[in-house]
Protein backbone atom coordinates (compact mmCIF):
# COMPACT_ATOMS: atom_id res chain seq x y z
CA UNK A 1 0.00 0.00 0.00
CA UNK A 2 1.21 3.47 -0.64
CA UNK A 3 1.62 6.38 1.95
CA UNK A 4 -1.11 8.35 1.86
CA UNK A 5 0.02 12.44 2.60
CA UNK A 6 -2.27 13.79 5.39
CA UNK A 7 -4.02 16.48 3.31
CA UNK A 8 -5.46 13.76 0.92
CA UNK A 9 -7.29 11.87 3.82
CA UNK A 10 -10.01 13.72 3.16
CA UNK A 11 -10.23 11.75 -0.59
CA UNK A 12 -9.90 8.53 1.63
CA UNK A 13 -13.30 8.24 4.00
CA UNK A 14 -13.99 4.43 4.38
CA UNK A 15 -10.58 3.32 3.29
CA UNK A 16 -7.05 1.96 4.79
CA UNK A 17 -4.52 4.59 4.34
CA UNK A 18 -0.74 4.44 5.63
CA UNK A 19 0.14 8.11 7.49
CA UNK A 20 4.00 9.07 7.99
CA UNK A 21 5.18 11.74 9.57
CA UNK A 22 5.61 13.60 12.85
CA UNK A 23 3.42 14.23 16.16
CA UNK A 24 2.63 17.86 16.63
CA UNK A 25 0.28 17.13 20.23
CA UNK A 26 -0.53 14.84 21.65
CA UNK A 27 -3.91 15.18 23.87
CA UNK A 28 -5.23 12.14 26.27
CA UNK A 29 -9.13 11.34 27.07
CA UNK A 30 -8.99 8.86 29.36
CA UNK A 31 -8.24 5.63 27.70
CA UNK A 32 -8.00 7.12 23.90
CA UNK A 33 -5.04 9.28 22.80
CA UNK A 34 -5.55 12.05 19.78
CA UNK A 35 -2.41 12.66 17.57
CA UNK A 36 -1.79 15.59 15.58
CA UNK A 37 0.18 14.07 12.63
CA UNK A 38 1.77 16.84 10.47
CA UNK A 39 3.83 15.66 6.91
CA UNK A 40 4.87 18.20 3.87
CA UNK A 41 1.44 18.74 3.36
CA UNK A 42 -0.41 19.53 6.47
CA UNK A 43 -1.51 17.91 9.58
CA UNK A 44 -4.79 15.31 10.27
CA UNK A 45 -6.04 14.25 14.03
CA UNK A 46 -5.58 10.08 14.59
CA UNK A 47 -7.38 8.69 16.82
CA UNK A 48 -5.80 5.39 19.58
CA UNK A 49 -8.68 3.39 20.93
CA UNK A 50 -7.53 0.49 22.86
CA UNK A 51 -9.66 -2.06 21.42
CA UNK A 52 -8.79 -1.64 17.89
CA UNK A 53 -4.64 -1.86 18.67
CA UNK A 54 -2.57 -4.86 18.90
CA UNK A 55 -0.94 -4.94 22.40
CA UNK A 56 2.01 -4.37 21.11
CA UNK A 57 1.19 -1.02 19.91
CA UNK A 58 -0.78 -0.21 22.39
CA UNK A 59 2.49 -0.42 24.92
CA UNK A 60 4.40 1.27 21.82
CA UNK A 61 1.72 4.41 21.95
CA UNK A 62 2.07 4.81 25.80
CA UNK A 63 5.64 6.39 25.46
CA UNK A 64 4.41 8.50 21.72
CA UNK A 65 5.01 12.39 22.43
CA UNK A 66 5.98 15.42 19.91
CA UNK A 67 8.19 14.66 17.50
CA UNK A 68 8.46 11.24 17.20
CA UNK A 69 8.44 10.21 13.98
CA UNK A 70 5.90 7.50 12.87
CA UNK A 71 3.97 5.32 10.52
CA UNK A 72 0.18 5.08 10.89
CA UNK A 73 -1.89 2.47 9.60
CA UNK A 74 -5.73 3.50 9.80
CA UNK A 75 -8.76 3.96 8.69
CA UNK A 76 -10.03 7.34 7.49
CA UNK A 77 -13.34 8.00 9.34
CA UNK A 78 -15.62 11.10 8.91
CA UNK A 79 -16.22 13.39 11.93
CA UNK A 80 -19.36 13.94 13.42
CA UNK A 81 -20.54 17.72 12.67
CA UNK A 82 -20.06 18.60 16.36
CA UNK A 83 -16.21 17.44 15.86
CA UNK A 84 -15.69 19.53 12.81
CA UNK A 85 -12.34 21.33 13.13
CA UNK A 86 -13.07 24.48 10.48
CA UNK A 87 -9.18 26.06 10.98
CA UNK A 88 -7.48 23.45 9.30
CA UNK A 89 -8.34 21.61 5.72
CA UNK A 90 -8.60 17.82 7.35
CA UNK A 91 -10.79 19.25 10.04
CA UNK A 92 -14.12 16.75 8.41
CA UNK A 93 -11.76 13.93 8.99
CA UNK A 94 -10.07 11.69 10.90
CA UNK A 95 -7.61 8.28 11.23
CA UNK A 96 -8.67 5.26 12.91
CA UNK A 97 -5.53 3.79 13.79
CA UNK A 98 -5.43 -0.05 13.52
CA UNK A 99 -0.91 -0.10 14.05
CA UNK A 100 1.60 2.45 14.43
CA UNK A 101 5.48 2.10 13.54
CA UNK A 102 8.20 3.84 15.27
CA UNK A 103 10.64 4.87 13.01
CA UNK A 104 12.55 7.39 15.63
CA UNK A 105 11.79 8.58 18.82
CA UNK A 106 12.50 12.34 19.96
CA UNK A 107 13.82 14.01 22.62
CA UNK A 108 12.01 17.02 24.20
CA UNK A 109 12.54 19.71 22.03
CA UNK A 110 14.71 23.13 22.87
CA UNK A 111 11.41 24.84 22.08
CA UNK A 112 7.54 24.24 21.22
CA UNK A 113 7.69 23.50 17.04
CA UNK A 114 4.95 26.09 16.57
CA UNK A 115 5.43 29.42 16.29
CA UNK A 116 9.04 30.00 17.01
CA UNK A 117 9.34 33.87 16.62
CA UNK A 118 9.58 34.59 20.16
CA UNK A 119 12.41 32.15 20.80
CA UNK A 120 16.17 33.73 21.17
CA UNK A 121 17.45 33.22 18.16
CA UNK A 122 20.81 31.37 19.44
CA UNK A 123 18.65 28.65 20.22
CA UNK A 124 16.52 28.81 16.77
CA UNK A 125 20.00 28.49 14.91
CA UNK A 126 21.58 26.45 17.34
CA UNK A 127 18.71 23.60 16.41
CA UNK A 128 17.95 25.29 13.10
CA UNK A 129 16.48 21.30 11.85
CA UNK A 130 13.88 22.45 14.26
CA UNK A 131 13.16 25.37 13.90
CA UNK A 132 12.63 24.73 10.32
CA UNK A 133 9.89 22.22 11.32
CA UNK A 134 7.77 25.21 12.48
CA UNK A 135 4.96 26.28 9.86
CA UNK A 136 6.35 29.84 9.38
CA UNK A 137 9.60 28.78 8.10
CA UNK A 138 8.16 25.85 6.24
CA UNK A 139 6.26 28.57 4.85
CA UNK A 140 9.30 30.64 4.22
CA UNK A 141 11.59 28.28 2.34
CA UNK A 142 8.38 26.85 0.23
CA UNK A 143 7.78 30.48 -0.32
CA UNK A 144 11.73 31.31 -1.83
CA UNK A 145 11.08 27.97 -4.04
CA UNK A 146 8.19 29.19 -5.50
CA UNK A 147 9.95 32.48 -6.37
CA UNK A 148 12.69 31.05 -7.83
CA UNK A 149 11.26 28.79 -9.62
CA UNK A 150 9.54 31.55 -10.92
CA UNK A 151 11.81 33.33 -11.77
CA UNK A 152 13.84 30.03 -13.63
CA UNK A 153 10.92 30.01 -15.56
CA UNK A 154 11.02 33.29 -16.59
CA UNK A 155 14.36 33.50 -18.06
CA UNK A 156 13.82 30.30 -19.95
CA UNK A 157 10.59 32.00 -21.17
CA UNK A 158 13.41 34.77 -22.62
CA UNK A 159 15.59 32.56 -24.03
CA UNK A 160 18.06 33.05 -21.31
CA UNK A 161 20.57 30.20 -20.82
CA UNK A 162 21.53 29.19 -17.40
CA UNK A 163 25.04 28.72 -17.37
CA UNK A 164 26.58 28.37 -13.18
CA UNK A 165 30.39 29.71 -13.22
CA UNK A 166 33.21 29.15 -10.81
CA UNK A 167 32.45 29.51 -7.18
CA UNK A 168 36.88 29.02 -6.98
CA UNK A 169 38.22 31.80 -8.70
CA UNK A 170 40.98 34.51 -9.06
CA UNK A 171 40.87 37.21 -6.45
CA UNK A 172 40.02 40.41 -8.19
CA UNK A 173 39.15 43.14 -5.22
CA UNK A 174 36.63 45.53 -6.80
CA UNK A 175 34.50 46.27 -3.53
CA UNK A 176 33.91 43.80 -0.38
CA UNK A 177 36.57 42.08 1.34
CA UNK A 178 36.58 38.25 -0.21
CA UNK A 179 37.27 35.01 1.20
CA UNK A 180 40.15 33.20 0.49
CA UNK A 181 40.52 29.77 -0.52
CA UNK A 182 44.88 28.71 -0.08
CA UNK A 183 45.45 25.90 -2.92
CA UNK A 184 47.24 22.48 -1.21
CA UNK A 185 48.90 21.96 -4.98
CA UNK A 186 49.98 24.91 -5.78
CA UNK A 187 51.57 26.89 -2.17
CA UNK A 188 51.45 29.82 -1.11
CA UNK A 189 48.75 30.41 -4.20
CA UNK A 190 45.08 31.22 -3.12
CA UNK A 191 41.84 31.01 -5.01
CA UNK A 192 38.87 33.14 -3.59
CA UNK A 193 35.05 32.91 -3.00
CA UNK A 194 32.85 35.35 -5.56
CA UNK A 195 31.50 38.36 -4.69
CA UNK A 196 29.69 37.93 -7.73
CA UNK A 197 29.61 36.23 -10.94
CA UNK A 198 30.06 39.98 -12.82
CA UNK A 199 33.40 38.77 -14.65
CA UNK A 200 32.48 35.48 -15.59
CA UNK A 201 28.82 36.96 -16.66
CA UNK A 202 30.43 39.36 -19.26
CA UNK A 203 32.62 36.71 -20.15
CA UNK A 204 29.90 34.57 -21.46
CA UNK A 205 28.70 37.95 -23.15
CA UNK A 206 32.00 37.53 -24.91
CA UNK A 207 31.43 33.68 -25.84
CA UNK A 208 28.16 34.85 -28.02
CA UNK A 209 25.54 33.51 -25.26
CA UNK A 210 23.79 36.81 -25.35
CA UNK A 211 21.39 36.27 -22.70
CA UNK A 212 22.80 34.20 -19.49
CA UNK A 213 21.61 33.59 -16.00
CA UNK A 214 21.76 31.72 -12.87
CA UNK A 215 20.53 31.40 -9.34
CA UNK A 216 24.17 32.78 -8.04
CA UNK A 217 25.84 31.88 -4.94
CA UNK A 218 27.83 34.89 -3.57
CA UNK A 219 30.20 36.01 -0.96
CA UNK A 220 31.46 38.64 0.69
CA UNK A 221 33.39 38.74 3.49
CA UNK A 222 31.39 41.91 5.47
CA UNK A 223 29.76 43.30 8.45
CA UNK A 224 26.36 41.60 9.14
CA UNK A 225 22.90 43.28 9.60
CA UNK A 226 19.61 42.04 9.33
CA UNK A 227 19.67 42.15 5.47
CA UNK A 228 22.86 40.95 4.72
CA UNK A 229 24.90 37.41 4.60
CA UNK A 230 28.14 36.09 4.68
CA UNK A 231 26.80 33.98 2.28
CA UNK A 232 23.93 34.94 -0.34
CA UNK A 233 21.60 34.66 -3.07
CA UNK A 234 20.89 36.15 -6.37
CA UNK A 235 19.15 36.34 -9.70
CA UNK A 236 22.36 36.98 -11.85
CA UNK A 237 21.68 37.82 -15.60
CA UNK A 238 23.63 39.50 -18.85
CA UNK A 239 22.17 40.76 -21.96
CA UNK A 240 24.25 41.72 -25.27
CA UNK A 241 23.13 44.19 -27.88
CA UNK A 242 21.06 45.79 -25.01
CA UNK A 243 20.39 49.56 -23.90
CA UNK A 244 19.59 50.24 -20.20
CA UNK A 245 15.59 51.21 -21.37
CA UNK A 246 15.92 47.51 -22.29
CA UNK A 247 17.35 46.39 -19.04
CA UNK A 248 14.83 48.25 -16.94
CA UNK A 249 11.93 47.57 -18.94
CA UNK A 250 12.27 43.69 -18.64
CA UNK A 251 13.21 44.10 -15.50
CA UNK A 252 9.96 45.47 -14.51
CA UNK A 253 7.81 43.45 -16.36
CA UNK A 254 9.26 40.24 -14.82
CA UNK A 255 8.45 41.48 -10.87
CA UNK A 256 4.76 42.89 -12.27
CA UNK A 257 4.64 39.52 -13.48
CA UNK A 258 5.86 37.72 -10.17
CA UNK A 259 3.33 40.15 -7.75
CA UNK A 260 0.74 39.35 -9.91
CA UNK A 261 1.42 35.37 -10.58
CA UNK A 262 2.19 34.58 -6.55
CA UNK A 263 1.22 37.72 -4.31
CA UNK A 264 -2.69 38.60 -5.88
CA UNK A 265 -3.21 40.32 -2.51
CA UNK A 266 -0.10 42.65 -2.71
CA UNK A 267 -0.45 45.52 -4.75
CA UNK A 268 1.84 48.14 -6.43
CA UNK A 269 2.34 52.03 -4.92
CA UNK A 270 3.67 53.01 -8.81
CA UNK A 271 3.18 51.62 -12.44
CA UNK A 272 5.43 51.96 -14.12
CA UNK A 273 7.67 52.27 -11.08
CA UNK A 274 8.72 55.53 -10.55
CA UNK A 275 12.34 56.54 -11.69
CA UNK A 276 14.98 58.54 -9.62
CA UNK A 277 18.39 59.92 -10.80
CA UNK A 278 20.82 59.49 -7.89
CA UNK A 279 21.34 63.15 -7.38
CA UNK A 280 17.29 63.26 -7.08
CA UNK A 281 17.16 60.28 -4.65
CA UNK A 282 19.44 61.84 -2.25
CA UNK A 283 18.38 65.25 -2.16
CA UNK A 284 14.65 64.42 -2.01
CA UNK A 285 14.90 61.50 0.66
CA UNK A 286 18.62 61.65 1.85
CA UNK A 287 19.58 58.35 0.69
CA UNK A 288 19.88 55.91 -2.88
CA UNK A 289 17.01 53.30 -1.42
CA UNK A 290 13.79 55.58 -0.28
CA UNK A 291 10.96 53.83 1.00
CA UNK A 292 8.19 54.90 -1.25
CA UNK A 293 5.35 53.18 0.66
CA UNK A 294 1.85 55.61 0.82
CA UNK A 295 1.39 53.68 3.80
CA UNK A 296 4.49 52.66 5.37
CA UNK A 297 2.22 49.86 7.93
CA UNK A 298 0.35 48.58 5.12
CA UNK A 299 2.87 45.31 4.67
CA UNK A 300 1.05 44.55 0.99
CA UNK A 301 1.80 47.55 -0.52
CA UNK A 302 4.73 47.46 -2.68
CA UNK A 303 6.88 50.48 -3.81
CA UNK A 304 9.12 49.73 -6.54
CA UNK A 305 12.15 52.21 -7.53
CA UNK A 306 14.09 53.03 -10.34
CA UNK A 307 17.51 54.87 -9.00
CA UNK A 308 19.44 55.79 -12.59
CA UNK A 309 22.17 57.71 -13.01
CA UNK A 310 24.64 56.63 -10.15
CA UNK A 311 28.22 58.65 -10.41
CA UNK A 312 30.65 56.35 -11.38
CA UNK A 313 33.67 57.08 -8.90
CA UNK A 314 33.61 57.99 -5.07
CA UNK A 315 36.44 58.68 -2.28
CA UNK A 316 37.53 55.75 -0.61
CA UNK A 317 38.17 55.67 3.26
CA UNK A 318 41.72 55.93 2.57
CA UNK A 319 40.76 59.55 0.33
CA UNK A 320 40.93 57.37 -3.17
CA UNK A 321 39.24 57.44 -5.82
CA UNK A 322 37.53 54.17 -5.99
CA UNK A 323 34.96 52.93 -8.25
CA UNK A 324 31.51 53.61 -6.70
CA UNK A 325 29.63 49.90 -8.26
CA UNK A 326 32.44 48.40 -10.14
CA UNK A 327 34.73 49.54 -12.56
CA UNK A 328 32.98 47.71 -15.81
CA UNK A 329 30.92 50.23 -15.59
CA UNK A 330 30.18 52.17 -18.93
CA UNK A 331 30.04 56.41 -18.44
CA UNK A 332 26.78 58.01 -19.60
CA UNK A 333 27.33 59.68 -23.47
CA UNK A 334 27.01 63.45 -21.79
CA UNK A 335 30.37 62.52 -19.36
CA UNK A 336 32.40 60.94 -21.92
CA UNK A 337 34.95 63.54 -23.29
CA UNK A 338 35.01 64.69 -19.33
CA UNK A 339 35.94 61.09 -18.60
CA UNK A 340 38.94 60.72 -21.42
CA UNK A 341 40.63 63.94 -19.93
CA UNK A 342 40.34 62.83 -16.67
CA UNK A 343 38.28 65.56 -15.29
CA UNK A 344 36.15 66.23 -12.54
CA UNK A 345 36.04 62.90 -11.54
CA UNK A 346 33.36 62.68 -8.95
CA UNK A 347 30.49 64.38 -11.07
CA UNK A 348 30.91 61.66 -14.00
CA UNK A 349 27.62 59.49 -14.10
CA UNK A 350 27.51 55.44 -14.85
CA UNK A 351 25.20 53.71 -17.26
CA UNK A 352 24.24 52.23 -13.57
CA UNK A 353 20.84 51.93 -11.99
CA UNK A 354 19.06 50.35 -8.69
CA UNK A 355 15.94 48.04 -8.24
CA UNK A 356 14.57 49.32 -4.78
CA UNK A 357 11.94 48.44 -3.00
CA UNK A 358 10.08 49.22 0.49
CA UNK A 359 13.83 50.96 1.65
CA UNK A 360 15.78 48.44 0.62
CA UNK A 361 18.35 47.72 -2.75
CA UNK A 362 16.95 44.96 -4.53
CA UNK A 363 19.43 44.87 -7.18
CA UNK A 364 22.52 46.77 -8.62
CA UNK A 365 23.49 46.78 -12.53
CA UNK A 366 25.08 48.47 -15.06
CA UNK A 367 25.83 48.97 -19.06
CA UNK A 368 29.05 47.34 -19.09
CA UNK A 369 32.32 48.45 -20.72
CA UNK A 370 32.95 46.43 -23.79
CA UNK A 371 35.82 48.08 -25.69
CA UNK A 372 39.07 47.53 -24.29
CA UNK A 373 40.89 50.97 -24.50
CA UNK A 374 38.09 51.74 -22.24
CA UNK A 375 38.13 49.61 -19.77
CA UNK A 376 42.07 49.92 -19.41
CA UNK A 377 41.27 54.12 -19.00
CA UNK A 378 38.67 52.95 -16.06
CA UNK A 379 41.84 51.25 -14.79
CA UNK A 380 44.17 54.04 -14.69
CA UNK A 381 42.14 56.73 -13.17
CA UNK A 382 41.60 54.63 -10.21
CA UNK A 383 45.34 54.80 -10.13
CA UNK A 384 46.09 50.44 -10.88
CA UNK A 385 49.37 50.16 -12.38
CA UNK A 386 50.38 48.74 -15.42
CA UNK A 387 51.54 45.47 -13.50
CA UNK A 388 48.80 45.35 -11.54
CA UNK A 389 46.28 45.53 -14.22
CA UNK A 390 47.76 42.54 -15.90
CA UNK A 391 47.77 40.64 -12.65
CA UNK A 392 44.19 41.39 -11.78
CA UNK A 393 42.30 42.16 -15.00
CA UNK A 394 44.76 40.88 -17.80
CA UNK A 395 42.20 38.21 -18.51
CA UNK A 396 39.26 40.85 -19.10
CA UNK A 397 41.30 43.26 -21.04
CA UNK A 398 42.29 40.25 -23.56
CA UNK A 399 38.94 39.20 -23.72
CA UNK A 400 37.88 42.46 -24.58
CA UNK A 401 40.01 42.48 -27.39
CA UNK A 402 38.13 39.62 -29.25
CA UNK A 403 34.64 41.18 -30.56
CA UNK A 404 33.20 42.00 -27.27
CA UNK A 405 29.66 42.95 -27.89
CA UNK A 406 27.66 46.00 -26.06
CA UNK A 407 26.35 44.26 -23.08
CA UNK A 408 24.29 45.16 -19.77
CA UNK A 409 23.14 42.96 -16.67
CA UNK A 410 21.17 43.20 -13.48
CA UNK A 411 21.49 41.00 -10.36
CA UNK A 412 18.16 40.92 -8.00
CA UNK A 413 19.20 39.52 -3.98
CA UNK A 414 16.81 36.59 -3.67
CA UNK A 415 16.96 36.71 -0.05
CA UNK A 416 16.07 40.28 0.29
CA UNK A 417 13.00 40.05 -2.01
CA UNK A 418 11.79 36.86 -0.34
CA UNK A 419 12.07 38.29 3.18
CA UNK A 420 10.18 41.13 2.06
CA UNK A 421 7.34 39.79 0.30
CA UNK A 422 6.95 37.24 3.13
CA UNK A 423 6.58 39.85 5.39
CA UNK A 424 10.12 39.05 7.26
CA UNK A 425 12.63 41.39 9.59
CA UNK A 426 15.41 39.69 8.38
CA UNK A 427 16.46 37.93 5.47
CA UNK A 428 17.84 34.82 8.36
CA UNK A 429 14.12 33.90 8.28
CA UNK A 430 14.25 32.96 4.64
CA UNK A 431 17.51 30.99 4.48
CA UNK A 432 17.72 27.69 5.25
CA UNK A 433 20.81 27.33 7.68
CA UNK A 434 21.91 31.23 7.61
CA UNK A 435 24.94 32.10 9.75
CA UNK A 436 23.70 34.64 12.70
CA UNK A 437 24.98 38.54 13.38
CA UNK A 438 28.32 38.00 13.91
CA UNK A 439 28.96 35.68 10.41
CA UNK A 440 28.89 31.98 13.01
CA UNK A 441 27.01 28.74 11.94
CA UNK A 442 26.21 27.91 15.49
CA UNK A 443 24.55 24.69 14.63
CA UNK A 444 27.80 22.96 13.40
CA UNK A 445 29.72 25.37 15.28
CA UNK A 446 31.65 27.40 12.36
CA UNK A 447 33.60 28.94 11.94
CA UNK A 448 36.15 26.07 13.62
CA UNK A 449 39.85 25.62 14.80
CA UNK A 450 41.38 23.28 12.00
CA UNK A 451 44.22 20.52 12.97
CA UNK A 452 48.02 21.66 12.41
CA UNK A 453 48.42 18.84 10.03
CA UNK A 454 46.07 19.86 7.59
CA UNK A 455 47.26 23.44 8.03
CA UNK A 456 50.55 22.09 7.18
CA UNK A 457 49.36 20.52 4.03
CA UNK A 458 47.74 23.70 2.61
CA UNK A 459 50.93 25.64 3.35
CA UNK A 460 49.54 28.00 6.32
CA UNK A 461 51.26 28.83 9.18
CA UNK A 462 49.10 30.68 12.10
CA UNK A 463 50.87 33.84 13.71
Amino acid sequence: MQRTLAKETVAHVGETVILQGWVSARRDMGKIAFFDLRDRSGIVQVVCVPAELSVSTQELIKDVRSEYCLQITGVVKERGPKQINPDVPTGTVEVLVKEVVLFNAAKTPPFEIGDTSGVSEDVRLTYRYLDLRSPRLQRNLRLRDQIITFFRQYMHDHDFVEIETPILMKGTPEGSREYLVPSRVHPKKFYVLPQSPQQFKQLCMVAGFERYFQIARCFRDEDQRGDRQPEFTQLDFEMSFVTQEEILQYTEAMFVALVQQLFPDKHLTQKPFLRLTYAESMERYGTDKPDLRKDKNDPDELAFAWVLDFPMFEVDVEGRIAAKHHPFCSIKDEDREKFLRGEDLLSIRANAYDLVLNGYELSSGSIRIHERALQKRIFDLLEISEEEQQVRFGHMLEALSYGAPPHGGFAPGIDRIVMLLAGEPNIREVIAFPKDGQARDLMMGAPSAIEAERLKEAHIKLI
